[in-house]
């Protein structure tokens, strides 16, 4: 009776394991594309939330009360699919995960499905993306920005009020209009980090076990220390709104531009070398 369900077992998997073969040699049906379209009105200030996508997130901005989401899946379209809300008070984007059933998609060949993103929505709104497995782009936003759990670069051309990046497994390189109470959160990221000040500020830095260079490349640094290896510090202006950074591996760069550009100092700060954290895994 064992030797029967063993020789099944070795049966189905034979079968298994062919059709993988049949899958990767195309003599199954290839990969395929699927793109979808929807719009939406929205209310000043709408929340645009994009979660678990396997591929690029593009939200771009424009002069414009509506918003309009584009979405291409490629690879085995039973798979990785992209659920969508629409509502005037906001969008929200978010990829099901198929992670129960990877190990027999892997064996019956299934290719791994890849989703893009591109949002186009008014200015005054704020951007959440979180768990994305490649870079996640941001055109200028009158509104805050928050990007978590990325495995991939992150461009944002403007921010207004705040803006956190925690767990970014790339480079950063976000422009600033202004900074509200909760200032900017810079935690766990793997990358050198650019922010581009368009207007003087009023700020306490405070960088906490962070392998690289700090360099305020900026107007109005007032006050500057090191507190131990493992701590610096540094205030801009009267200080006050605080930016917080917290485990970044790489260089962290503030430079003015535009009417905050006259006549900048550079202050660089070094702080204590720490070992690289490890990357972060694809997000599934």
């Amino acid at each position: 009776m064992k030797g029967r369900i063993f020789f099944a077992v070795v049966l189905v998997l034979v079968a298994l394991f062919v059709g993988r073969y049949m899958r990767r040699t195309g003599a199954v049906a290839a990969s395929n594309r699927e793109e979808t379209r929807q719009t939406q009105r929205l209310d000043a200030g709408a929340r645009i939330e994009v979660r678990g996508i396997n591929g690029q997130v593009e939200v771009r901005t424009a002069d414009t009360d509506t918003a309009e989401v584009r979405i291409v899946r490629t690879g085995d379209l039973e798979f990785g699919k992209v659920n969508v809300e629409l509502s005037p008070s906001g969008v929200v984007v978010r990829g099901e995960s198929d992670a129960a059933r990877g190990f027999w998609r892997w064996l019956e060949g299934g290719t791994q499905v890849r989703q893009q993103v591109t949002l186009t929505v008014p200015r005054r709104v704020e951007v959440f993306a979180s768990g994305i497995n490649d870079n996640v782009e941001v055109g200028e936003v009158d509104g805050p920005v928050t990007v978590e759990s990325i495995n991939g670069r992150v461009s944002v051309a403007q921010t207004s009020g705040h803006f956190a990046a925690r767990r970014v497994n790339g480079g950063i390189k976000v422009g600033v209009a202004a900074l509200g109470d909760e200032g900017m959160e810079l935690s766990r990221v793997n990358g050198n980090v650019e922010v581009r000040l368009r207007e003087a500020l009023n700020a306490d830095i405070e960088a906490d076990r962070h392998n690289g260079r700090l360099t305020l490349d900026v107007p109005n640094v007032t006050a500057q220390e090191r507190e131990g290896r493992r701590e610096s510090r540094a205030r801009l202006g009267a200080g006050g709104t605080p930016i917080q950074i917290n485990r970044v591996n790489g260089n962290v760069r503030f430079e003015a531009i535009g009417a905050a550009a006259e006549a900048p100092p550079t202050v660089v700060l070094p702080v204590a070398e720490l070992p690289p954290p490890p990357p972060l895994p694809p997000v599934r």
